[in-house]
């Protein structure tokens, strides 16, 4: 065990205010993607090793986005996802297939859907599968068959299996009555990725993301026989202000407990979901309502705010997610992209972009206020040599070293317990009037690591040794006006690398727990170049991508702290080195 005192702060934590986000083409988050021609078949000769993953899903090289159509079938669970088979930036788009027992190890199939017919010579993009009965996948997806006007042309396809008996589904047909859907004159160029459907009234439903100016919409469609699609007179739900709705999701959850239900679920206590990825802020946001199936309608609950200043999944980098009921383990499992926050020379460079974060299991918090998010368990199976500690104080100042564990690979869990909340800092009524969709990244771009009441505490994660580089993931704490508190996670990559070309933004939201145990939780999966952090049990979870330039393989340490005139006791930790997946890609 190695322990920093105060000077440590002095030198080391600095931080001066980070700027407002700023999404650019060096680190943005999205589904559809600026077309670089000259570098969307350039393939690299060797792969840079640096900064992949040991246990996130990637294929060996090249650019992956948005995953698609997970589901289970015959004892294997499949995903599918975006891929340019020719390089490292976003381009001649397939749908890559892997398949595995346990979504720990994957093994790598053929593509499933490639441009080979006029209703998608230009590109398979997202979407979703459905379950049929009799046991039958098929799968719904954005097919461009123009490149006017920009982005595309965008018609909604199907493909079915060629062998249903393949439990691997290795081929794919897509039939000539395609496409089964197309847009309305307003919007052909908007119109993309369809939802898993479901049934109830006698006809499958299904939405598609679209916008009119600047309102979000879900368009819904009906059908008896899954290929001949009508159009509703209403939408689902839409929303003025919030501009393009991509990757939408709509799922039931229980109200019940943990345990997930099928797609097509409406009774047994049973609220909706419905997710969206905003085009104009590469962020997702959700809601949690009532779906009314006679009329076709979605309505938020009113506490539920619908727009930029809702839940999200994740406040970091995460986008394109999408949903799926698993029969198996009776529960409904979150896939999310996370993008590369390195310009498109560096991922070029490295021949490589993008990873799918760990899967997550989803349901609805106790509450009914927001869902909860955690690791799917198969990923505890890749732990090794386990640290543990109990009962250590933090001081102010206080930096300890977690010795005898992979920092860069690694599965950290962590509470914190405090004997008072006095010392909680005054939240700054200024605040108050920043954008409430981007308060909590202000205020941890503001506030930092530095010096505080209750907080900041929490771990250091790819810090070099001299604390040159870190990643801190940290809670702070604050009391309002009216003696109320409010708890601040930041996942911070401001000071995450030395490289002052990469994209390190200060992401953070707020959790909402009570504290009358004075007590918070928090785990962090470190993998390389990505930090997935869980606060309060998945009630706020955050994802950073980092590339250190010290704190890279075996240079890289993992460090408890507590920078507030509050002591924290770290009332048990456990810390272990992962293992890579037998397979992967």
């Amino acid at each position: 065990m190695m322990v920093f005192t105060k000077p440590f702060w002095i030198i080391a934590l600095l931080v001066c205010l980070f700027p407002l986000l700023n999404i650019n083409n060096n680190g943005e988050v999205m589904a559809f993607h600026k077309v670089q021609m000259k570098y969307q078949s350039l393939t690299t000769a060797k792969v840079n090793e640096v900064y992949r993953t040991g246990y996130h899903f990637q294929p060996k090289q090249n650019w992956i986005n948005d995953p698609n159509a997970p589901m289970y079938y015959k004892g294997y669970y499949h995903l599918f996802y975006q891929y340019n088979p020719k390089g490292a930036v976003w381009g001649n788009i397939v749908w890559a297939h892997s398949v595995s027992k346990d979504m720990i190890n994957w093994i790598p199939l053929e593509p499933a859907v490639v441009p080979s017919k006029p209703f998608d010579k230009y590109g398979c993009w997202s979407g979703s599968a459905t379950i049929l009965p009799g046991n039958k996948p098929v799968i719904l997806y954005t097919g461009i068959v123009d490149l006017k006007p920009a982005p595309g042309y965008q018609v909604q396809n199907y493909a079915i299996p060629a062998n249903y008996s393949d439990p691997l589904l290795r081929e794919w047909i897509k039939p000539d009555d395609n496409p089964i859907v197309k847009p309305t004159s307003e919007n052909v160029s908007s119109f993309r990725d369809p939802t898993t459907a479901w049934f109830n009234n006698g006809r499958w439903k299904m939405i598609v993301g679209s916008k009119n100016n600047h309102r979000g919409i879900a368009y819904l469609y009906r059908s008896r026989d899954f290929i001949k699609w009508t159009k509703a007179k209403h939408t689902l739900h839409d929303k003025p202000g919030t501009g393009m709705w991509e990757c939408p999701d709509f799922y039931p959850v229980s109200t019940r407990g943990m345990y997930g239900v099928e797609t097509s679920a409406l009774e047994g206590g049973i609220k909706h979901v419905f997710k969206v990825s905003l085009d104009m802020t590469r962020f997702e946001y959700y809601t949690i309502g009532t779906y009314n199936p006679i009329k076709d309608k979605y309505y938020p609950d009113k506490n539920s705010v619908d727009g930029w200043a809702g839940l999200r999944y994740d406040y970091g980098n995460f986008y394109a997610s999408k949903t799926f009921f698993d029969p198996i383990q009776n529960r409904r499992i979150l896939w999310g992209w996370a993008n590369e926050s390195s310009t498109s020379l560096e991922d070029i460079t490295k021949g490589w972009a993008g990873i799918q974060l760990i899967p997550r299991v989803v349901w609805l918090d106790p509450s009914g206020k927001q869902l909860l998010q955690w690791p799917i368990h198969e990923l505890t199976r890749l732990r090794s040599d386990n640290v543990h500690l109990k009962s250590l104080q933090l001081n102010q100042g206080d930096v300890v070293q977690i010795e005898r564990v992979t920092a860069a690979q690694a599965d950290v869990e962590v509470t914190f317990t405090f004997s008072s909340l006095d010392k909680a800092e005054t939240f700054d009524p200024e605040w108050n009037k920043l954008p409430l969709e981007n308060l909590a990244m202000q205020i941890c771009a503001i506030k930092g690591t530095r010096r505080g009441g209750l907080g900041p505490f929490g771990i250091l994660t790819l810090a070099s040794m001299k604390l040159e580089e870190f990643t801190p993931v940290f809670f702070r704490v604050f009391k309002t006006l009216d003696n109320k508190h409010k708890v601040l996670m930041c996942s911070d990559a401001s000071t995450s690398s030395l490289n002052q070309n990469e994209y390190k933004p200060s992401f953070a939201g707020f959790v909402d727990v009570d504290l009358a145990e004075k007590k918070l939780s928090l785990r962090s999966l470190i993998d390389h170049s990505v930090v997935e952090s869980f606060g309060e049990g998945g009630k706020t979870v955050i994802t950073s991508r980092v590339y250190p330039t010290l704190a890279v393989g075996e240079g890289a340490r993992l460090f408890l702290f507590n920078n507030g005139t509050e002591a924290v006791t770290v009332e048990r930790l456990n810390a272990w080195s992962m293992k890579k997946p037998l397979f992967m890609n």
